[in-house]
């Protein structure tokens, strides 16, 4: 690491490290830290994190965008942002031996199972080397949350809470050279992907504006159609989990526009406020999810519910899960959404607890296994609200309903007329209307395109049988009851997570 001077080691020196946060408005740390003394940011790109089967090209594409922005915004405060490439202990390591003892800031992080522990070791060394680390909190996540009850009173208040104003003057620590963001082509980031949402603030406040005048009109109307659903949802997933835009910022401007909304004599106002209160439950029913991860986890390797451990695995098979990924099930509409995701890696809520639903109850694949493929392909993937929903569908959590989708059903609601699936399932394309969700009942199927690869009927009696009978074993409510104590949401209504409009069967809760 090269120095461009000498610093004696009794300033102060702040190191900002951001993570899932990458902007400089209502950033505590940064602002903290600016109140401090000098300033050193930085972001560093983990190796071993981009080798993880739930990490992929698609989400380094975005957070690119976002480092770019971020370096210019930080250069007009007066800083130099330092991006480094390596283990997260060892670069914290080189910073000490060139100016000494510092501060280290962050926001919280609620990650998967590999941040976790290295926030871990992060922590132990710190502890060795006399560093004090300071996190603050993030999002609607509670940290060290003694119980379930009482979490949402805090997280609204949170909300609620005034936004950390952007540090007016900043002093800079220059002692390090500032190191290239990698390309978004470099082959640390997996294969090639193709189409990736704009990352960066402008884009995510060009997003919400959008959203919240304009595009919000169709929330409701288009939520679970995967052909109009793209365009009229917020879009604002990826802005929130990688931190362009906080939850703070999104729910404030939320509740203005809905001021604004009750006071307008516009006709058409009334139902605006009503597709944006659909929303901000949606925004407080993810942080509820998240508070799952954060809590227990263990989430991402085990069932919520002991009894369901050892139901899939044993019967995993390869040629199912390979249809799966690549689209050719023989179930149009799964197949077309499938697809979609590796052209777009967005897709609307609805699809995407269908995707998981066939995954888990036609194809009996155990959900460990299907969660990180999908993982790399959501450009908005969120751990705490990915592993949580896919426990959800997959049936494993004891306390949740079991939703198995029916897909010619799904098919028939919400593509009616085949649209969507004739654009992203092309051997498809000259069947009609008729034919488009069962095209294994024409005279002469499409050879092309493949026959069913299971009955409906069939496996998913198979399913609702084998999960009735782990539900029925001795022992099963106690288990349950501690789940829900633990994690369930409170009915208490000082304490109840709004409802999403009649959707029992969330996924993601793609915003």
């Amino acid at each position: 690491m090269s120095r461009s001077g000498n610093m004696t080691a009794q300033k102060s020196v702040n190191i900002v490290w951001f993570k899932r946060d990458l902007r400089i408005h209502d950033h505590a740390p940064l602002t903290l830290a600016a109140a401090a003394g000098k300033v050193l940011p930085i972001y560093i790109v983990e190796p071993d994190y981009w080798r993880l089967p739930d990490s992929s090209r698609r989400h380094w594409m975005f957070i690119h965008d976002c480092l770019v922005e971020l370096r210019e915004d930080l250069q007009k405060l007066g800083l130099t942002f330092h991006v480094r490439v390596g283990e997260a202990a060892d670069l914290l390591d080189e910073f000490q031996k060139g100016i000494g003892k510092f501060k280290l800031w962050s926001h919280e992080e609620t990650g998967n199972a590999w941040t976790y522990e290295r926030d871990k070791r992060i922590a132990r060394w710190c502890r060795d080397n006399g560093i004090e680390w300071d996190q603050s909190p993030t999002n609607g996540v509670v940290r060290r949350l003694e119980s379930r009850d009482g979490w949402a009173t805090l997280r609204n208040h949170r909300m609620a809470a005034p936004r950390i104003a952007v540090p007016a003057a900043v002093a800079a620590n220059e002692e390090f050279s500032t190191g290239d963001i990698p390309s978004k082509g470099d082959p640390l980031f997996g294969e090639p992907v193709s189409h990736v949402q704009t990352g960066g603030r402008k884009e995510g406040l060009k997003t919400i504006a959008s959203f919240l005048n304009v595009r919000a009109q169709k929330y409701i109307a288009t939520l679970s159609k995967p052909g109009l659903s793209a365009r009229y949802s917020s879009r604002l997933g990826p802005h929130l989990a990688f931190g362009t835009l906080s939850s703070r910022e999104v729910e404030q401007a939320t509740r203005t526009r809905l001021f604004e909304l009750a006071n307008s004599p516009e006709p058409e106002a009334k139902h605006m406020r009503k597709n944006l209160s659909h929303f901000l439950s949606r925004l407080a029913w993810r942080c509820h999810f998240m508070q799952k991860l954060e809590q227990q986890p263990e989430i991402e390797t085990h069932c919520m519910h002991q009894a369901f451990e050892g139901m899939r695995e044993p019967h995993f098979r390869e040629d199912f899960f390979f249809a799966w990924k690549m689209g050719l099930t023989g179930y149009p509409l799964v197949d077309a959404c499938m697809r979609s995701l590796y052209a777009n890696g967005w897709i609307n809520f609805r699809m995407r607890a269908m995707l998981v639903s066939f995954a888990s109850y036609h194809l009996w694949l155990d959900w460990r296994v299907t969660a990180p493929h999908l993982a790399q392909l959501f450009t908005d993937y969120e751990p705490g609200i990915h592993l949580s929903q896919f426990q959800m569908q997959s049936g494993v959590t004891g306390i949740n309903a079991v939703r198995i989708y029916n897909p010619v059903k799904q098919s028939l609601d919400q593509d009616p007329e085949g649209k969507f699936i004739r654009r992203y399932v092309p051997e498809l394309a000259d069947v009609s209307m008729q034919w488009i969700h069962e095209p294994w009942r024409l005279p002469y199927p499409p050879a092309s395109y493949p026959k069913p690869i299971v009955d409906h009927g069939e496996v998913t009696k198979h399913a609702r049988n084998e999960i009735a009978r782990r539900r029925h074993q001795s022992g099963f409510i106690t288990d349950a009851d501690a789940v829900f104590q633990k994690l369930g949401s409170r009915t208490r209504a000082s304490e109840r997570v709004p409802k999403p409009l009649k959707d029992k069967d969330q996924f993601n809760f793609e915003l």
